[in-house]
């Protein structure tokens, strides 16, 4: 008889229901999982605090930021085969523990490299944490209705916290230091190490194999450099040496590949891809993200550089996107009971597909409530698509293979973040470099105008009131236009989505 986290997988699944316990557990995990989001977003308004006082370099400035998504991204597929080895539950505490230590560290830091080696040490331990997550859910919940509800709490959280962090960063910052944003993640921490055990069994593999040290490597060198170069193409553009690098994420990844295809016992199981649910689950996640990450990504900066907002007003302004996207993350699961997986699925990637088309309308001079709408519809197709996509992954594989499948869809997540802003930001960037009037600007003013819509503005400002205000016009007029063709191909990508979605799942 097979058993797994107290549940008899012998008898029909649809008679399973979780206990009170389970419920609590639920809510012990979803905490953790908001606030790893939270943590990827919430340095954004607390860098120039950190500038002022650690005064790193400009390179330091970015591995502070980004340091803690590169680590995440190449540790997942390692941590979710490692937790279904030596025990979700137990890989969970760990990276609890060392999130903790982490945040510390990170709060009252001395020196830029002790807050780097702090956001790796964050990064590490979140990368125990998201997949252990996801995988303790799958074989907790093991009635298919229930499990859609509780990963619609976990989808609500993740997506969530990513949106909340500047609003929480910001708040924090008005009333603290800057550490102040990192020793949020402390408390719950403490809770998830002292409650857990008591309201969370273990599960894991009861016949894992042994644990590939190579496939590991092969995994973080695929994964890291990948997401470094696409990340810097879109701050620096595309250089001789990024391209490099990103080939060497490439070779490594064939060579990844090549060996899971080989061996008897592989990290990861591509012959999962041959399922169509859990193929077409991975790629509706990565495009949904993509989609989302990139319209936060020139969304931003529209409501703060062209309309004039400031972060937090900014940010209030993102909130009913958000709303939506956590609403709808929790209603999946009531939908699914009404319809098939793939209608529901396919009518949310659409209502998003939606969402994006209607930025067309967008413009320089204003816009502030046609993007809140937006935004709504596009939050409210992606947090379906989220919920439903995880459940579709985790759902597909047996409950001991969960970890690894969670794994591959936190990693498809991460993908999307790092494409959605390098693919969309490219788009917007080129249109706007193109259609900027520098012509009155010196070599080095118009050097910085062209890096970014942030630096226009900044030499507009120093620029006599004529120069600067063409320089201003066309530098928000530019980039609305590259705003409309970025939504365009959002729109497009996701109404194909749907489309393909909808094909597969029925002939499903």
């Amino acid at each position: 008889m097979s058993v797994i986290a107290g549940k008899d997988l012998t008898i029909d699944p649809t008679e399973v229901r979780a206990s009170a316990r389970d419920w609590v557990g639920l809510v012990v995990l979803a905490l953790s999982v908001l606030l790893i989001s939270v943590d990827a977003t919430v340095l954004d308004l607390a860098m120039p605090s950190i500038s002022a006082h650690l005064e790193p370099s400009s390179t330091q400035l970015l591995w502070i930021i980004d340091v803690y998504s590169f680590v995440l991204a190449g540790l997942l597929v390692t941590m979710g085969t490692l937790g279904d080895r030596i025990g979700r539950r137990r890989l969970l505490l760990i990276g609890a523990a060392g999130f903790g230590i982490a945040s510390m560290i990170a709060a009252w830091s001395v020196s830029p490299e002790m807050l780097i080696a702090a956001r790796v040490l964050q990064g590490i331990s979140g990368a125990t944490l998201m997949p252990a997550t996801l995988g303790l859910i799958r074989t907790i919940f093991v009635n298919p209705h229930q499990r859609t509800t509780a990963i619609g709490v976990w989808g609500a959280m993740a997506g969530g916290g990513a949106a909340a962090g500047p609003l929480v960063g910001g708040w924090l910052l008005e009333h603290f230091w800057w550490g102040s944003v990192f020793l949020i993640n402390i408390p719950v921490m403490a809770v998830l190490i002292i409650v857990g055990p008591m309201v969370i069994a273990e599960a894991k593999d009861p016949n894992p194999g042994r644990f590939d040290l190579v496939s590991a490597g092969l995994s973080m060198l695929a994964m890291i450099p990948l997401v470094y170069a696409v990340k810097e193409s879109v701050v620096h553009g595309p250089t001789v040496t990024l391209a490099v690098i990103g080939a060497v994420g490439a070779a490594a990844g064939w060579a990844f590949i090549h060996r899971q295809r080989t061996r008897p016992d592989p990290m990861l199981d591509l012959s999962l891809f041959a399922r169509p649910a859990f193929s077409t689950a991975v790629m509706t996640n990565l495009l949904s993200v993509f989609a989302l990450s990139g319209v936060l990504f020139f969304g931003s900066q529209y409501l703060q550089l062209v309309l004039g907002k400031t972060p937090l007003q900014a940010g209030l302004l993102m909130l009913p996107g958000t709303a939506m996207s956590v609403l709808f993350s929790l209603t999946a699961a009531w939908l699914v009971r009404r319809w098939q997986p793939g209608v529901v699925l396919s009518i949310g990637l659409a209502v998003s597909s939606i969402g994006a088309a209607a930025m067309l309308w967008l413009h320089a001079d204003g816009g502030a409530g046609l993007f809140i709408a937006a935004f709504m519809l596009i939050g409210s197709g992606v947090g379906i698509a989220l919920t439903l996509t995880s459940d579709l992954v985790v759902g597909a594989v047996e409950p001991e293979r969960a970890g690894a499948a969670s794994a591959v869809s936190e990693t498809a997540y991460e993908l999307g973040v790092a494409l959605g802003v390098a693919v969309l930001g490219s788009v917007v960037l080129a249109i706007f470099r193109k259609g900027l009037d520098v012509s009155a600007l010196g070599a080095d003013a118009a050097h910085s105008a062209q890096e970014t819509l942030g630096g226009a503005v900044g030499v507009a400002k120093a620029a006599p009131d004529a120069i600067g205000a063409q320089l201003l016009d066309s530098a928000h007029l530019s980039f609305v236009s590259g705003m409309h063709v970025a939504a365009a191909a959002t729109a497009i990508i996701l109404l194909a989505n749907a489309v393909l979605v909808y094909r597969m799942m029925r002939s499903r």
